[in-house]
């Protein structure tokens, strides 16, 4: 069966590739807008987990949308919650069994409710699976030391594919540089080099 996972090339897209593996086809794809060519990270870690890999465009009026938002919040939640929601429709057109994300039990954002998995299940004719959503941060913490070399460090030094970068250019082109840091709090993220099991 061929799945589409949704793939950022960090710890947790790549656990979810690791323990879906077993039963599906896993094709990594990452959602990209077109405003920088972060994607290509993604391509890598999928590349040294031997994973297939795939670009999918997403709508640039739905970044721009987002990146309203934040700046209107102040925060980025709401936003990003709204590219993740697009990014799912999106390669749920895909020619696939099933589709899935690297969503966490403890997650803040994105997430996904029973109702919006029912949803697009039921308009797609797909399954929607979350692998992770039984794990907690410590679990996957602990899975994944066991498994990935993993880079971990500030948002703005580790190579990533997830949303954050190219919705941190649009907001400084059209908003100025200042609001990205507005925006954005300090945070960590982490990129997946190989595995080393």
């Amino acid at each position: 069966m061929e799945l589409a996972l949704l793939y950022s090339g960090g710890k947790d897209s790549s656990l979810a590739a690791h323990l879906l593996d077993r039963f599906y086809d896993v094709r990594c794809v990452t959602g990209s807008f077109g405003l920088t060519d972060d994607w290509e990270h993604a391509e890598r870690a999928a590349g040294e987990l031997g994973f297939p890999f795939e670009r999918a465009d997403l709508d640039r009026e739905v970044a721009e949308r987002a990146a309203e938002t934040m700046v209107a919040d102040g925060y980025p939640r709401n936003g990003i919650q709204r590219v993740h929601e697009h990014a799912l429709e999106t390669i749920a057109a895909l020619d696939v069994d099933a589709i899935a994300d690297g969503t966490r039990r403890d997650d803040r954002v994105p997430t996904v409710s029973r109702a919006q998995a029912q949803s697009l299940e039921d308009r797609s004719g797909i399954d929607y699976i979350s692998p992770l959503s039984g794990f907690g941060r410590h679990a996957v913490d602990q899975l994944v030391g066991a498994t990935f070399d993993v880079q971990q460090g500030p948002s703005e030094e580790v190579p990533k594919a997830d949303y954050e970068d190219e919705l941190r250019t649009l907001i400084a082109d059209e908003y100025g540089e200042g609001t990205v840091g507005e925006v954005f709090p300090d945070h960590d993220q982490t990129y997946v080099h190989g595995r080393t099991d």
